[in-house]
């Protein structure tokens, strides 16, 4: 027998298949080795000595592969094709090793493929090879370099900045990115700046527009027309010239395809044709490449998805230029077939591109096999791979110059004609800031010397923008540009900015949040050269000569960790005031830059002596005054905002007035407690209050929402069946109807203040639907080996089995039509054993207290 490792459970499944009986197929799920997150799992003192263990959710996986290995002959390890697939290999055979479990008759061969198709799978098995150490090390040196960062950088910063979260060696360098982003846009001075512009006919009367490019023999720069006077002077002087065509200049211009998908170019486009994050891409494209059902037979849709690569193999082209002959014609199919190169000097190891498996596999064949999302990405994939084996696009292009007849003027004219679509009928890339194409508009006919009619002059007033805040699509293709990490990490890093708050995505742009902007200051002004963006491109460097066998990768770490280590050092001397001054300093344009005109930023507006500054406490950084403890005024730093205007919002304990109820004339006012902020009426010894909705900021707050929030509960009518009472209010667990002494969770855009009598009944009919609803079974799948039925139920966090008191959430990737007895009971096992252990737990601390 032979055994065959993967990293996933469907990718088995599919494999095993292909391969037949005498082929056993298990899954690692994953890593099934890492270092234990403590202290001491690298030792730089003793050349980096690393660590590992098996950690509690992979000891069972690799029990069954140690307990499968005993009766097999050979040991295939077909893990993924690159340094992370390599890296997990090598773990599960070491894990076999230290557990004695490898015979050492057992023979031990690595296979790579980058399509799950069963031609490539039986391709791979016929070429076996040993695991490549280079590419292991390669991927042990990032492991130590990040692990040793965040180990080693966290608690200083920590120390230094309570309140901070942790800082990683690449996630680092993407929110400096974002901060320098918001930096240059805080410091743009936008500045005017004036275009005059033209409609006028040829003789025939075909009208088009021109911009004025010359003006009295000098081109015209950006800003040679300040001001509106300086445009108008301009306008009277062009009026009443006459005009004819002083040149023209036609050129034909070809526009090629662009390579099929990497990883970085697949999630840029995802995000901007469909609105994917780069998360949400991978996720997808992880799914089309381990496979789906297609009429009976699972095969993978798409090549792996983790790659550099632009290289397609001559199959692949061959069958793209035979169906582009077939669909669109021989005019669309080039001469050649097309080759790209890959343009990055660091691109990994030599992987195909992302590309179906199958191209002849066209998106209408699959639609029905395929959700919504994966259909739409399998769909960019295709027509993205099809359009780059297609003819390039060709277009006239014409430049025309028109003068007035004393030379003091020259207007210019731009136009462009598709003469033939070639790939643009199939594909075109998305760009995050389009700006207007002169050349997209048609000329009318014009000939040399013909006379031309000037109908309008058009001065227009413009106003220099400050650079755009990133999209995750430009954020990535900048992070790929400079060399930082690896496309495959792409995704993970940015979902760790934005879960520990460093930044925040708001109208799909990046803002870096306030805590985001102190650690990043905290990272440039003591460990700048971490975060600059050459030396971690550079480092990205070394790590692809040791997967080249041209550098030792304990040297990479050796000559990394003499100089972080002594930077370390120096910043622990530092006292936390002295920190808390270099960020204070760093950060002053963009803590004080709500000052109004004139006045001392720094001033204290409570007692008007001390000075503002930096401090820390128990939940992060504030404004505090230096005359403290005589004056306790303090204010939360604020967030940035598309208009760049720090909000007028006091985190300070005392309460912030927001005026009078006219009913009561008692003063109302938002106070913060230990549970959150709140609106309070009066300050008797028992004052009414009411929570702040999660949806609405302290700064948001208004005496009319806060006396609506005052007001709840709230009667809205009586129920049309029922006629009792509907009752909307703000509890523990957020907004609330109640009916005939049942409670209903409002969601979405319904607003708790807001709401009327029809859309309450709508809401409570809903509930009552879906409870319903969630009592019939989705499939029965007969009888527990104990007795009672076992049944698959859909419920609030997702598809989950029942056997009588016990319910187990099905995995993620179960398909409820595919899902068996057998595998429902081991599940069921699983939850029972847990729920014995937590239990006796429970019993033995009750015990000891």
């Amino acid at each position: 027998m032979n055994l065959v490792i993967v990293e996933s459970p469907a990718k088995a499944k599919t494999i095993n298949k292909y391969l037949g009986k005498d082929y056993n197929v298990l899954a690692s799920f994953g890593h099934v080795r890492d270092l234990p997150s403590k202290d001491g799992s690298v030792l730089p003192d003793q050349d980096f000595a690393m660590t590992y263990e098996v950690d509690d959710d992979a000891k069972r996986h690799v029990s069954a592969i140690a307990k499968a290995v005993k009766g097999s002959d050979k040991l295939i390890l077909a893990t993924d094709p690159d340094r992370e697939g390599e890296a997990i290999s090598w773990h599960v055979l070491e894990a076999l090793k230290a557990s004695k479990a490898l015979n050492k008759n057992v023979h031990v061969e690595r296979v790579v493929f980058n399509e799950i198709t069963k031609k490539a799978i039986l391709e791979a098995m016929n070429h076996p090879r040993e695991i490549d150490m280079n590419l292991v090390n390669a991927q042990q040196a990032r492991r130590a370099l990040d692990y040793l960062t965040g180990f080693t950088l966290s608690p200083v910063l920590w120390r230094k900045l309570p309140g901070s979260k942790s800082a990683g060696r690449v996630q680092s360098v993407a929110l400096r990115l974002i901060c320098d982003r918001d930096e240059e846009i805080e410091k743009f001075i936008s500045q005017e700046y004036w275009d005059i512009r033209a409609s006028m006919e040829n003789g025939t009367g075909a009208a088009f527009k021109a911009r004025l490019t010359q003006w009295h023999g000098k081109k015209l720069d950006k800003f040679d027309i300040p001001n509106e006077a300086k445009a108008k002077d301009m306008v009277a002087d062009l009026t009443g010239k006459k005009y004819q065509v002083a040149s023209i200049e036609p050129k034909q211009v070809r526009r090629h395809p662009y390579p099929p998908f990497t990883t970085s170019t697949l999630q840029q486009d995802a995000s901007r044709k469909l609105g994917f994050s780069a998360k949400k891409t991978m996720q997808l494209a992880q799914k089309l490449y381990e496979g789906i059902d297609i009429g009976g037979e699972t095969t993978g849709l798409i090549t792996y998805m983790r790659t550099d690569g632009v290289t397609v193999s001559q199959d692949a082209i061959e069958a793209a230029r035979s169906l582009i002959s077939q669909k669109y014609g021989q005019k669309y199919t080039p001469s050649a077939p097309r080759v790209y190169k890959v343009k990055q000097k660091n691109a990994q190891e030599a992987h195909e591109a992302i590309r179906p498996t199958d191209v002849t596999r066209t998106p209408d064949k699959i639609e029905s096999a395929l959700d919504r999302d994966m259909f739409r990405l399998y769909e960019l994939i295709w027509k993205r791979m099809l359009a780059s084996q297609m003819e390039s696009a060709l277009f006239d292009q014409m430049s025309v110059d028109i003068a007035s007849s004393d030379r003091q003027a020259v207007f210019r004219a731009t136009g462009s004609v598709m003469r033939f679509d070639g790939f643009l009928t199939l594909y075109q890339e998305s760009k995050d800031d389009d700006e207007e194409d002169e050349e997209s508009r048609a000329l009318p006919p014009l000939t040399q010397n013909e006379a031309i009619a000037l109908k309008e002059l058009l001065p227009e007033q413009h106003f220099t923008e400050p650079p755009p805040r990133y999209t995750e699509a430009s954020l990535v293709k900048k992070l790929e540009e400079l060399s930082i990490g690896r496309p495959s990490t792409y995704a993970s890093i940015i979902s760790v900015l934005q879960e520990r708050d460093y930044v925040k995505l708001d109208k799909k742009r990046f803002i870096a949040e306030a805590r985001g902007r102190i650690v990043n200051a905290f990272l440039v002004s003591f460990f700048r050269r971490y975060v600059e963006f050459d030396f971690t491109a550079k480092l990205e460097e070394l790590l692809d000569d040791v997967s080249n066998g041209e550098v030792d990768w304990k040297k990479v770490l050796r000559d990394w960790w003499e100089q972080f280590i002594a930077t370390v050092g120096e910043t622990k001397k530092l006292s936390n005031p002295q920190v808390l001054e270099a960020v204070d300093a760093l950060l002053e344009p963009y803590i004080y830059r709500n000052s109004a005109p004139g006045s001392d930023p720094r001033a204290c507006p409570a007692c008007g002596k001390g000075r503002l500054g930096l401090k820390t406490g128990k939940f992060g950084a504030f404004l505090g005054c230096s005359n403290y403890p005589e004056c306790n005024f303090t204010k939360q730093l604020a967030g940035a905002n598309d208009n760049n205007e720090a909000p007028d919002n006091t985190g300070s304990n005392e309460p912030r007035i927001l005026g009078t109820d006219p009913a009561s004339g008692m003063e109302v006012t938002l106070r913060k407690g230990p549970y959150g902020t709140y609106v309070q009426l009066g300050n008797e010894k028992k004052p009414k209050r009411a929570s702040m909705p999660k949806n609405i900021v302290p700064e948001q707050m208004t005496l009319e929402l806060a006396l609506s929030l005052l007001s709840l509960p709230r009667e809205i009518g009586k129920h049309p069946e029922t006629g009792k009472m509907i009752v909307a209010g703000l509890g523990r667990f957020g907004p609330y109807l109640l009916h005939d002494g049942k409670y209903t969770s409002l969601k979405g855009d319904d607003d708790v203040l807001t709401i009327g009598i029809n859309r309450a009944v709508t809401v409570i009919a809903e509930k009552k639907a879906f409870t319903k609803s969630t009592v019939t079974p989705l499939k029965i799948l007969g009888n527990h080996p104990e007795g009672n039925e076992i049944a698959i139920y859909s419920g609030k966090y997702g598809n989950y089995v029942k056997h009588g008191k016990i319910n187990a959430t099905l995995p993620k990737d179960a398909e409820i039509d595919k899902y068996t007895l057998e595998e429902a009971v081991e599940l069921l096992a699983g939850k029972r054993t847990s729920g014995k252990k937590k239990s006796l737990a429970a019993k033995k601390k009750k015990a000891a207290k």
